[in-house]
């Protein structure tokens, strides 16, 4: 943490510890990867409110350069306002950008992706019905529900930087979804409570005429604890959600009108903040695409202390997800990239995939053709994956 920073803690530290209200904080300062949970087992040690607060303060001081401004959030986040306006007035909205982790690569133009290359056998169309037994019944019109969260401008006091270039991501989508028979919802820019609002208004609709249900999220995102499902995604206002209690409003206790019906949700956002440059490959292997000058990442700069790794005996506490698969843009823990003038390596190379091949196959298959053309691509690599929960193939509705 700079100096400056420090100092305006110390300044501030007999207000801070007279009112902080510690309590509130210990679980979002782990998520957020401020402290560690062992850190914070330390700190509760301290005794009293006011020790706690105290210690708190002192240990903040040592935790990098983004401690002060990720303190700042969850003081929001836990209705703590008047200590967050408080200091962020003295400090300035300066202190508020994220300083990146690593410089930002000199990269080279990326060519157009060409369609063409993905089949490596011939467009055909699916020969005969549904298969009752393997399949998911697709015959309702509308097929289901579509939900579209696009969140692009950010907040200026949360740090996180204008997603140029979502807004094709949007629109793509939108487009596909409907020409698959999908009743499509757009919301541009939400705050974390609005997402909250309008996935459960989702969930709380009336699905018993429709046959699957679809959720798409392109937004920032981050790495974050969890029990089955990864990652975070955020807010306009800088709150986080993560992915585990998006697909909770939709599992089969919660929405009863989609027990058995597939519920497939689309997750455009980093995973993290680490950059995969690749590994060394044979000869015969086609040369890597240069990179585009206009190329960002989703990334939100994040600690990575012990609360935001798995914990490989954790136990689930929440009912197993079925009919439920989770498409990430990219791999756990690494950054996902969106061109500024054609949207994202992901959504871009989906709606090529859709467009080609979901006439012919089934949901897992298309995905499995989106990571091999999303992973050719770029100086620095990324690799598309999906948690799957489902109990049959699910083909979309093209006709």
């Amino acid at each position: 943490m700079e100096q400056e920073l420090r100092d305006i803690l110390r300044r501030n530290r007999v207000r801070l510890v007279q009112s902080l209200q510690v309590k509130e904080l210990w679980d979002l300062l782990v998520e957020r990867g401020v402290f560690s949970n062992d850190m914070i087992e330390e700190i509760q040690r301290e005794g009293t409110r006011r020790d706690q607060a105290r210690k708190l303060l002192v240990e903040l001081e040592t935790r990098g350069s983004q401690a002060f401004p990720l303190f700042l959030l969850c003081l929001k986040e836990t209705a703590q306002h008047d200590l967050a306006d408080f200091l962020q007035s003295d400090s300035g909205t300066r202190v508020l950008q994220p300083i990146p982790t690593t410089p930002s690569p000199v990269l080279k133009p990326l060519p157009k992706a060409e369609p063409a290359e993905y089949p490596a056998r011939e467009i055909r169309s699916r020969k005969g019905t549904l298969d009752k037994d393997k399949d998911y019944p697709m015959s309702s019109d509308p097929i289901g529900f579509c939900l579209i969260i696009n969140n692009m401008n950010f907040h200026e006091c949360t740090g996180l930087s204008t997603r140029t270039g979502s807004d094709i991501d949007r629109d793509k989508l939108a487009n596909r979804m409907r020409s698959f028979h999908f009743e499509v919802t757009v919301k541009d820019n939400l705050t974390g409570q609005a997402m909250h609002d309008h996935l459960q208004a989702l969930a709380d609709q009336d699905h018993s005429l429709q046959d699957c249900c679809l959720v798409v999220i392109l937004s920032h995102g981050c790495e974050t604890r969890h029990i089955q499902f990864p990652g975070g995604v955020y807010g306009t206002d800088g709150i986080r959600i993560p992915v585990e209690r998006i697909v909770s409003y939709f599992n089969g206790s919660k929405c009863p009108s989609l027990r058995g019906k597939p519920k497939i949700f689309i997750i455009q956002a980093c995973g993290g903040d680490q950059k995969d440059k690749g590994c060394e490959v044979t000869s015969e292997t086609p040369p890597l695409s240069p990179t585009s000058t206009s190329l960002q990442s989703d990334a939100t700069p994040v600690f990575s202390g012990e609360g935001d790794r798995d914990e490989v005996d954790a136990v689930s506490n929440i009912p197993t997800p079925s009919d439920i698969l989770v498409s990430y843009s990219t791999f756990p823990g690494y950054v996902s990239w969106r061109d500024k003038h054609t949207g994202s390596w992901y959504v871009e190379v989906l709606d090529s995939v859709l467009a080609e091949h979901a006439a012919a196959d089934d949901l897992q298959s298309l995905l499995v053709m989106v990571a091999d053309g999303v992973s050719s691509k770029g100086t620095y690599k990324q690799i598309p994956g999906y948690f799957n929960f489902l109990r049959k193939r699910f083909y979309f509705k093209t006709d």
